[in-house]
């Protein structure tokens, strides 16, 4: 295997062994970010939504009353036979579980009214791609719309953060900027229309157990957050109680676009 299938394969493991917390998981499930991207969206009776690397099916389930039907992808079997369970449960009977890699969707062009991301594209190998491939099965005029964790313009900054995320969770690939999805997004026909960026907060506990594999490795991530510099202690308001990490704050970025066709060459 090359080296992004051998990342793909990390994912699936990664998510694999650990598909029921993210159905769980109280920032994947309960976000507000949930009911913006409704907002922002409009969806109407009539669409079909693609909702790539669904995970515990969160965007199908808040999007689900509102459309025709939601198609959930994911790379990850085990993925999306808990997040089918967990919808299933929910009564959400208009969505399609389909087995995806995000970067070379198996659907035909112009197919979709929407398609949305959520928390997921700083796993993939190639994000540039996958734009691409977003842009190509949308219907002109279709909405695109992504959330994810962004790095900062710093380099050295962008560097702690994809470290500590590297260290926590095997699968992380890359946080990219803002200023690398704007331009991807260019380059694919996609034109903003709405965007935000806000502070997140990850509770360490919660969030470092849901994707290490033991305590040696919580450790590791412990012990680089401990050492920080001034400025990215600061930047991440990085708190603490006698020693032991609490809590650091990451930037998140929500955007909304439009397939208008008139790609960059």
């Amino acid at each position: 295997m090359d080296n992004v299938d051998d990342l793909k394969e990390i994912v699936k493991d990664q998510f694999g062994r650990h598909a029921q917390k993210y159905v769980t998981s109280e920032s994947h499930a309960r976000g507000e970010d949930l009911a913006s991207l409704v907002t922002w969206l409009h969806p109407q009776p009539e669409w079909i939504v693609l909702d790539v690397a669904t995970g515990g099916g969160h965007v199908a389930k808040a999007l689900s009353p509102f459309v025709k039907c939601v198609v959930a992808s994911d790379l990850t079997r085990e993925m999306l036979v808990q997040a089918e369970v967990h919808l299933t449960a929910l009564c959400c009977e208009n969505v399609a579980y389909v087995e995806a890699d995000a970067e070379n969707l198996p659907f035909e062009s112009n197919t979709f009214d929407a398609v949305t991301c959520r928390i997921a594209p700083h796993h993939f190998p190639a994000p540039d791609q996958f734009v691409r491939e977003a842009a190509r099965v949308l219907q002109l005029h279709g909405k695109f719309l992504l959330i994810d964790n962004v790095a900062p313009d710093c380099s050295k900054l962008a560097v702690f953060m994809n470290t500590v995320e590297q260290l926590r969770d095997n699968s992380h690939v890359r946080c990219p900027s803002i200023k690398e999805w704007e331009e991807w997004l260019r380059e694919a026909g996609l034109v903003i229309v709405r965007e935000n960026l806000s502070r997140k907060t990850h509770r360490f506990p919660e969030w470092v157990e849901r994707a290490t594999a033991d305590l040696e490795q919580i450790e590791r991530v412990e012990v680089y957050l401990r050492n920080a510099s001034d400025e990215a202690r600061s930047y991440f308001a990085i708190e603490s109680v006698e020693g032991r990490i609490q809590s650091m704050q990451v930037d998140e970025w929500m955007v909304l676009c439009e397939k208008t066709g008139d790609r960059d060459r």
